[in-house]
């Protein structure tokens, strides 16, 4: 816990006399008019993609690199990151001429890692995670000196965060509501108190990824709270305890916490690159996908609603992922698991009542002489309206059907993977696993997992992000199951027991 807590008015004049402005740029408040004639409200994007690299983090890293003193600048900084906040504190450090160590996780993609070193940065590739990498930042702290540069939890990183929101202010002084992403809470702190000092009527409002909601589960626990596991797909708030500082005021300045998942963040990227030819980060496009959520939410019709676009360092690779899920996050396809007869016409009957519906996709493979399971995606308007009629017609038409269009499960893995049945019934249990990628990372997955089961499934997917994921099934006696749990503790990989899930049940499993 920070031993100094700065008032409200102390905050308001360390962000206008931030020093950020000498190396970064007041980037523009661009209109949304695709978006904003859907919507219905005048949705404005604030640009922090076009800083010179391309995330709003060089704002908090350069304000706290500039307060040093020059004994702390002989010294040199020192902070862990794998991604924005890194080449933040580079760009800084190079342009006040002070000595910067960055240590990266080994997982992280080289183009990152080349970035930082272009702006001439000493980079230290220690450990498979963020966690270990900031253990030897702290070591190296200890060790020589360096002023450890945080990503969130600190005074002067806050402060210039909060220059966005004045420059939101200044460029707009009628705005309604302003949308922030959420990771560590340094931009939704920073951006809230200034705000609220000048023009409390306007609403800030905090967006989270709900798979790394971790503003969200403090405020529910009244302190700061570490969340088990976090999701990666918008690495850059993937974040499992939020600040001590970034909470408190966040807590006492924020008017709403929203928080969206991946299909809905994905849709967001497409609408920044339709409105603007900008392709976001998925984390960059955070705050426009609460945006959205929160109007449709509130029924919200005239106002003017602007948005953080937080940054724009995408993974090329991700592209395919974001595509992929993009139709899911706008409402505009379903994903159905249903059984047809195994007959002829059973398929044309099915489609039939579909009434018309456009198929985006079907996968079927032959299973019994009885029935068959079909992964089957649909096109529709808005799925929130059609899907529960449709799914109560094909339901009193006979038809067993699921809706997975929720189900992370079976659009990262079942879906490539439908007609895969075992000929015969096996004790399967089903586990899914996340673990880093790197070089040969698959290989030291499977060895340390260890030849002691059978394995009867696997399915491995990448993204080009920085952990791979794989779907495994094992042949598990009852006798086998509490050493199977203990080895699976004993290797380290963040996993999850998927033998219950309805995608499985309908397409994998034995019947």
């Amino acid at each position: 816990m920070m031993q100094h807590l700065p008032s409200a008015n102390e905050y308001l004049r360390r962000i206008l006399l931030s020093p950020v402005y000498e190396i970064a740029q007041v980037t523009p408040l661009q209109g949304m008019p695709k978006l904003s004639q859907r919507s219905g409200n005048n949705i404005l994007l604030k640009r922090e993609d076009r800083q010179s690299v391309h995330s709003f983090k060089l704002r908090g890293a350069y304000n706290k690199i500039a307060q040093l003193n020059q004994q702390q600048r002989e010294r040199g900084v020192v902070a862990a990151s794998a991604g924005n906040h890194a080449q933040g504190v580079a760009m800084s450090a190079q342009r006040l001429n002070i000595a910067a160590v960055i240590v990266m996780p080994t997982t992280t993609p080289d183009i990152k890692v080349d970035s930082v070193r272009a702006m001439g940065a000493d980079v230290r590739l220690v450990g498979d995670s963020f966690d270990e990498a900031y253990q030897y930042c702290k070591q190296l702290v200890e060790e020589h000196g360096y002023t450890l540069i945080p990503p969130f939890d600190d005074v002067d990183v806050i402060a210039g965060q909060g220059t966005i929101g004045k420059e939101l202010l200044e460029q707009d002084m009628h705005l309604n509501a302003v949308f922030v992403p959420v990771g560590g809470g340094g931009i939704a702190a920073g951006v809230a108190v200034y705000i609220k000092q000048l023009m409390p009527h306007v609403k800030v409002i905090g967006v989270e990824a709900e798979d790394s909601a971790c503003l969200k589960a403090a405020l529910a626990a009244g302190k700061p709270t570490p969340l088990e596991r976090v999701g990666l797909f918008a690495d850059g708030v993937a974040v499992k305890l939020i600040g001590s500082e970034t909470f408190r005021l966040c807590q006492q300045y924020l008017d709403d916490v929203i928080t969206v998942n991946s299909d809905e963040i994905c849709a967001a990227v497409k609408d920044i690159f339709e409105d603007t030819r900008a392709i976001s980060e998925p984390s960059g496009a955070l705050a426009l996908a609460g945006l959205k959520a929160y109007a449709q939410q509130h029924k919200l019709e005239g106002e003017r609603l602007a948005a953080v676009l937080s940054g724009a360092n995408m993974n090329f690779h991700n592209l395919r992922y974001v595509s992929e899920r993009t139709e899911l996050g706008e409402k505009k396809e379903a994903v159905l698991a249903v059984r047809i007869p195994e007959r002829q016409g059973a398929y044309l009957e099915f489609v039939e009542h579909l009434g018309g519906r456009v198929i985006t996709e079907f996968n079927y493979r032959y299973a019994s002489e009885q029935q068959a399971s079909i992964f089957v995606g649909i096109k529709v308007s808005n799925s929130d309206k059609e899907l529960p009629a449709l799914l109560d017609k094909l339901d009193s038409s006979g038809y067993q059907v699921a809706n997975l269009s929720d189900d992370e499960l079976a659009k990262q893995h079942v879906r490539y993977m439908v007609g895969g049945r075992p000929g015969t019934q096996l004790n399967e249990k089903l586990y899914s696993f996340e673990f880093p990628e790197q070089p040969g990372a698959l290989l030291k997955f499977l060895r340390t997992l260890g030849p002691h089961w059978n394995i009867t499934l696997f399915h491995y997917r990448n993204h080009g992000s920085a952990y791979g994921r794989v779907l495994a099934g094992f042949e598990l006696q009852e006798s086998d199951q509490q050493a199977f749990s203990k080895h699976l503790e004993q290797l380290g990989f963040d996993y999850r027991d998927e033998s219950d899930n309805t995608a499985y049940q309908f397409f994998l499993a034995h019947d």
